[in-house]
């Protein structure tokens, strides 16, 4: 049966009538269409473009679909209509078209250096497997492959680069061979400017980016996911480390300490931004919002590009079509302008998932 909504359609902010055609928009008459929503801000679903719905609480490896399909859900609730999956040590390809899940982009699993990385969620290749891992987990995955640029070293009681400049340019070009696109793990200032001058897609986090490296990035067009939630668990982390490793505590509080300054920076630069929140392991699903809030508040960005980057920019980004001619059926309704305040964003009146309505 063809649906009908009509209310103020974002970015347009006209008012609008939408009919729902399967799993498609249209804005051309359907005769007999049941009105499921008649008012309100129409809003693309929301997007989570830094997850792990492989990864359990706590950050041990899923063992189950059924795991991975409560997290989603747990997204899905919060409005979140479409998640990309930054790496999962668990392979679920069979929940992509799930009719009652978020559309799902994913990596393959972690490509890691051996023995420093979480334990027992990426695959730990030296230097001389990386390029041919790198292929393998574009087949595992949808569309992306998932690079961990550094972690502590523990000879060096700092974080360092996972392996030298030349194997880590050459993972980000097998990626692009294979057809895939390539975001990359990166705290340190080493490693992510190792990685955006080898032409990454993505930096997930990007705590250590300078100012050459971001207007790098805005020319290149390079993305940026700054997981502002995440970087806040830094002072936990650092806790953790001191007694044994007191110079990467510090480094790790500096870090965080600038952080929104460097994504206020990347944002006035014009590199594209989108949301995420490293949900996973230490955060929480369901927290897109809060994401969206702390882009707003600590790093500067408008109500407006915010939307862009949790919603119609960051599907554009991934592949998924909007609420155009031919779009797919994948909407949110807010009583209230999120425009205005983006806190309308956690009442969401109805929520439309591949042309259906949600409970």
């Amino acid at each position: 049966m063809a649906l009908h909504v009509r209310g103020v359609l974002l970015p347009d902010d006209e008012v609008r009538d939408l009919w729902l055609v399967g799993d498609r928009v249209t804005f051309e008459p359907v005769p007999g269409a049941e009105t499921v929503a008649d008012g309100g801000f129409i809003l693309p679903g929301l997007v989570d473009a830094h997850c792990h719905i492989g990864i359990a609480r706590g950050g041990a490896p899923i063992t189950s679909l059924d795991q991975a399909r409560a997290l989603a859900r747990t997204d899905r609730d919060a409005g979140v209509l479409a998640l990309r999956d930054a790496g999962s040590p668990f392979p679920y390809p069979e929940l992509d078209d799930e009719p009652d899940l978020p559309r799902l982009v994913r990596a393959g699993r972690h490509v890691a250096p051996p023995k420093r990385y979480l334990r027992d969620i990426g695959v730990e290749v030296g230097a001389a497997e990386v390029a041919a891992t790198v292929t393998e987990q574009a087949a595992a995955g949808n569309g992306w492959v998932k690079l961990v640029g550094d972690w502590i070293d523990r000879g060096v009681g700092d974080l360092a680069p996972a392996w030298d400049a030349d194997t880590m340019t050459a993972a980000v070009a097998a990626a692009h061979a294979a057809g895939v696109r390539a975001a990359v793990h990166t705290f340190s200032e080493s490693a992510v400017e190792i990685m955006v001058r080898a032409g990454v897609d993505s930096v997930e986090h990007g705590t250590g980016l300078s100012l050459d490296l971001i207007d790098l990035m805005a020319r290149q067009g390079t993305a940026l996911v700054p997981t502002m939630i995440n970087i806040r668990t830094f002072g936990h982390i650092a806790d953790q480390a001191r007694a044994k490793f007191p110079g990467y505590a510090d480094h790790m509080l500096a870090l965080r300490d600038r952080f929104p300054q460097v994504v206020r920076s990347a944002y006035e630069a014009g590199v594209p931004i989108y949301v995420g929140t490293d949900a996973g392991g230490g955060i929480d699903h369901g927290l897109a919002v809060e994401e969206m809030l702390l882009l707003h508040e600590q790093a500067g960005m408008s109500a407006l590009d915010v939307l862009a980057a949790a919603s119609w920019g960051a599907r554009a980004w991934l592949g998924l079509p909007g609420l155009v001619e031919g779009g797919l059926a994948d909407l949110a309704i807010y009583p209230r302008d999120p425009r205005q305040d983006l806190n309308a964003l956690r009442t969401p009146t109805r929520l439309i998932l591949r042309g259906h309505p949600l409970p």
